[in-house]
């Protein structure tokens, strides 16, 4: 209880929460831009209860890594002894990757969408049905972009007692998750509310599912053409995010401008007219 209460574990439990914050900025993106899948009324609360029902797993998923953390990083399936695919599969690695995956077919499968404009009508019963999906999906992917962050709080929180570190990580996990809660329809609203910044949304989905392969290809030791494939480094991910939102902004700005330049001229010819 002494460990509990001390100065550093306060500091500590107020890093973790910070990087639940840092590492949850991807999550909410993917919950705000999947939620908008449910019918509209019941956005807001398939957001809340696909975030709550996280938490729980997520505490779940704590006492589990901190238990079997050695099955998770052990290979189940291997293959060496080529020159074209190698390999050392393990639970961790066909998690990130099947995570990686399925982000970057959502992102893909959006993107597409709103480039032939494709407006989707259901009925009722494909709506509800359609709610339970939506809520199943944010769960998992909130599962999976956690399995980071639990490790990495678990790295933050190691040389504790069992106990403490446990209590500690599930105290961030909670406060995490009502941050998340809290500013889910915020994000939501600004994405709704600025149209254009959804297809900004879209790419750097694309790009975390992008991290999220190559991460889970180092797990797995993966080498393609006796080249190993390595993580994206976070430096990398929010330097692409950065250019990313600049190029977006400009090019807003851009548009802006034409569309003052295109009236003013607009306004010279009818003036003109009307003089004539």
């Amino acid at each position: 209880m002494d460990q509990l209460l001390s100065f550093h574990s306060l500091f500590t439990l107020l890093m973790l929460i910070l990087l639940q914050a840092v590492l949850g900025f991807d999550n909410l993106l993917y919950i705000s831009l999947e939620s908008k899948k449910a019918p509209e009324k019941r956005q807001s609360y398939v957001r809340k209860m696909g975030v709550g029902l996280a938490i729980i797993l997520r505490i779940l998923l704590l006492f589990a890594l901190m238990s079997l953390i050695q099955y998770f990083q052990k290979p189940f399936v291997s293959l060496h002894g080529n020159n074209i695919l190698e390999f050392e599969f393990n639970i961790h690695s066909i998690i990130v990757l099947g995570g990686g995956i399925f982000i970057i077919y959502t992102a893909v499968k959006e993107i597409w969408h709103m480039m032939l404009i494709q407006e989707h009508k259901e009925t009722d019963d494909d709506r509800k049905l359609s709610e339970k999906m939506v809520i199943f999906w944010i769960v998992i992917m909130n599962l999976v972009f956690s399995f980071d962050s639990i490790l990495s709080a678990m790295a933050l929180t190691s040389g504790m007692e069992y106990v403490p570190q446990l209590i500690l990580m599930t105290i961030a996990i909670i406060l995490g998750g009502v941050i998340m809660i809290a500013l889910a329809d915020k994000v939501a609203n600004f994405l709704q509310k600025n149209r254009m910044y959804e297809v900004l949304g879209l790419f750097v989905l694309l790009i975390v599912g992008i991290m999220l392969l190559s991460e889970g290809g180092h797990l797995a030791h993966l080498y393609l053409f006796n080249n190993a494939v390595t993580p994206m480094s976070k430096t990398t991910f929010y330097f692409v995010i950065t250019v990313l939102v600049l190029v977006d902004v400009i090019q807003g700005k851009y548009q802006k401008n034409l569309l003052i330049a295109k009236d003013s001229t607009d306004d010279s010819k009818t003036r003109s007219g009307k003089e004539s």
